[in-house]
């Protein structure tokens, strides 16, 4: 049995699930994620957990077991507490500005991006360097640090570019003198 998908999760005070049939609606106090699970999938609450059951140990419904059980979990972190990706700007003159609500970045191109963020994700910009990416769903605060990295992916040789706070950029050795 799957040791992601057999864990009961636990549903926090404040916050209110609505099951019908495979389709399971959270709300809490950041916000309100609704989500389809697959149909096969049995999804019970008592009102204190959650508990995602798989009908067969068919290979296809014990790789949707723990996959449904991770997707009703982030949702119910994500009403509470929500999600962040913290990126970093590295490189003479590269930088980013919040305006109107866009974020205005110039990272090296003749022209500065705006960027208007997708409907609940908040961007903030500390010292013009920092880039934080806030929101309740985290496949979408995951999928827009990804297009916002991918505008200047960082180099391998000066190390240029925007980076996850925690990623490690491998340096190479640039050309050497002719003899």
């Amino acid at each position: 049995m799957s040791r992601i998908g057999k864990t009961p999760i636990i549903i926090p005070e404040g916050v209110k699930v609505e099951i019908n049939k495979n389709n399971i609606k959270i709300i809490g106090k950041k916000g309100t994620l609704e989500r389809d699970i697959h149909s096969e999938m049995n999804i019970k609450s008592d009102g204190k957990m959650i508990v995602v059951a798989r009908p067969s140990d068919s290979k296809m419904h014990k790789s949707l077991h723990g996959l449904s059980r991770s997707l009703i979990n982030n949702m119910v972190i994500g009403v509470t507490k929500g999600f962040e990706k913290i990126l970093e700007i590295h490189g003479v003159g590269y930088r980013a500005i919040m305006e109107d609500g866009k974020m205005n970045v110039q990272v090296g191109y003749s022209h500065p991006i705006k960027i208007v963020p997708p409907e609940g994700i908040e961007f903030e910009v500390e010292k013009q360097k920092k880039i934080t990416i806030k929101g309740i769903d985290k496949q979408l605060v995951g999928e827009t640090a990804a297009k916002v990295r991918i505008l200047r992916k960082p180099e391998p040789y000066k190390g240029k570019g925007i980076r996850y706070i925690d990623e490690v950029v491998r340096r190479k050795v640039g050309k050497t003198g002719a003899k």
